[in-house]
Formats: C-alpha cells, sequence, structure tokens
C-alpha cells in the first residue's frame, strides 16, 4: 500500500510541476483542474488504504470499487492530463504523445461504445463469476482487479467527456448512448447483487443489501455527473455554432 501512496503522490506532483511550468511562462491553466487532480488522487488512497476491514466486508468492498473505478477516474479525466502533458513536454515527447493520441489504436480504444463495454464487461466479470472469491485468496488477482477497474474507469470517463485531444471525437449523442447503456447495465448489476452475492461468496443478507445500495446509488451519481458534463459541452458547442452562424449570416 506504501507504492500506491507514493505513486499517486509522485503523479499529482508531478501534474502540478507541470501546471506551475505552464503558469510561470504566461500560459493559463485554472486551478481547478489541478483540484480535480489531487482530490482523485486522495480518493484512489483513501479506498485502497482506509481499514474498511472495519466495515461489513461486502460493504467495505464495494465502497473500494467505488472510489477506484468510478469516482477517482472522473476526477482524474477532469484535470485533463493529456493536455496537459502536451503543453507541458519538449517538443520532441509532445509529438510522440501526439502521434500516440492520435493514432487508430487510441481512437479504438476511447470509442464510447468499446469503452463502456470494457468498463462494463470487467465489473460483470468481478461480481458474476468466481473471480472475486478467486481474488479473496490471491492478493496479486486482487490488485490486478483494482488496476483493471481504475483503467477502465479512466477510459470510459476519457471517452465520454471528450475533453483531451483525440483522433475523432465522437457525436454527444453516441457518447450520450455510450453512457446510458453503462448506467442501465451498472444498475442491473447492482440490483442482481441485492439478491444473490457473487458466487462462492457467503456475505450476510444485510451486507449484501447495503453493498447493492452502495453501488447503485454511488453510480447513480458518478453517472449523473457525467451526463451533466456531457450536457454542458453540448449546449456550449450548440452556443458557438450559434454564434458562427449569425457571423456568417451578418458577413453576407
Amino acid at each position: 500500500m506504501t507504492a500506491v501512496v507514493l505513486l499517486v503522490a509522485v503523479g499529482c506532483l508531478g501534474y502540478a510541476a507541470a501546471a506551475r511550468h505552464l503558469r510561470h511562462r504566461g500560459d493559463r491553466w485554472p486551478r481547478r483542474r489541478d483540484a480535480a487532480v489531487c482530490a482523485g488522487g486522495a480518493v484512489l488512497v483513501v479506498s485502497l488504504a482506509a481499514p474498511w476491514q472495519a466495515w461489513p466486508p461486502f460493504t467495505g468492498h464495494m465502497v473500494t470499487h467505488l472510489g477506484v473505478g468510478m469516482v477517482a477516474p472522473l476526477l482524474f479525466v477532469l484535470g485533463r492530463p493529456v493536455t496537459l502533458a502536451l503543453r507541458a513536454l519538449p517538443v520532441a515527447p509532445r509529438r510522440r504523445l501526439l502521434s500516440c493520441v492520435r493514432s487508430r489504436a487510441a481512437a479504438l480504444l476511447v470509442w464510447p461504445p468499446l469503452a463502456a463495454l470494457v468498463h462494463i464487461a470487467g465489473l460483470w466479470a468481478v461480481y458474476r463469476t468466481p473471480l472475486m472469491d478467486a481474488a479473496h485468496h490471491r492478493p496479486w488477482l486482487n490488485a490486478l482487479i483494482s488496476v483493471h477497474l481504475l483503467a477502465s474507469g479512466v477510459l470510459f470517463s476519457f471517452a465520454v467527456l471528450a475533453l483531451d485531444p483525440l483522433r475523432h471525437r465522437a457525436s454527444f449523442a453516441l457518447r450520450g448512448t455510450a453512457l446510458l447503456a453503462a448506467s442501465a447495465a451498472h444498475g442491473i448489476l447492482s440490483k442482481s447483487l441485492y439478491a444473490t452475492g457473487p458466487p462462492g461468496s457467503s456475505f450476510a443478507t444485510a451486507d449484501l443489501h447495503r453493498a447493492s445500495y452502495v453501488m447503485y446509488y454511488g453510480g447513480d451519481v458518478v453517472g449523473i455527473a457525467l451526463a451533466v458534463i456531457l450536457c454542458h459541452q453540448w449546449y456550449a458547442a450548440e452556443g458557438r455554432a450559434l454564434v458562427r452562424d449569425r457571423r456568417a449570416s451578418a458577413a453576407t
């Protein structure tokens, strides 16, 4: 766990240093993005390092899942780390990063339906196969699942919000549909856990119910946050398009 804390601290400090570099040379970089990344790091550390053992086991696990797989990824994406790197790095590394971001492979990974499928399929695999029971006896597997939850959560939030530069930015309709489908699948999974725990588990009924509430309502909160940000982007884009049309009409 010490290694996780160190990695998060190094990542947040590196982000803050890059942001400070931009401001020092006169570029604008909102401090709310720094706050979002630091908050994401704090959520990640608390989710993994807090003494959840004192809680009912499945409820504590679900709080960890919510922080690692949904809340922290959203906060990290709101910090626009790729944009920051592209603006702060020297020319040669910036060109290499830009070529990676705009590659066909990256475009496929951040295609909203695929990102949603990877994110939701991983959750169903954890809770509807013996994988969770196996991870309980294998620390390395449990760590691998946490890494997957974090990575797939970041990928999904990145694909839906499309805040950083992309090869092709998906339409608002496609991103909204992917978000709606993922939210529905997440809700169905959480409701199924209310009735039946993961295969091989023997959690108490009250623990199952409480954990399913955490998953259902916590997922709703993050889903609504994503939807609000997406709607704001759509509204702003429509406003810019309207201004352009008015200017074109005035010019003619």
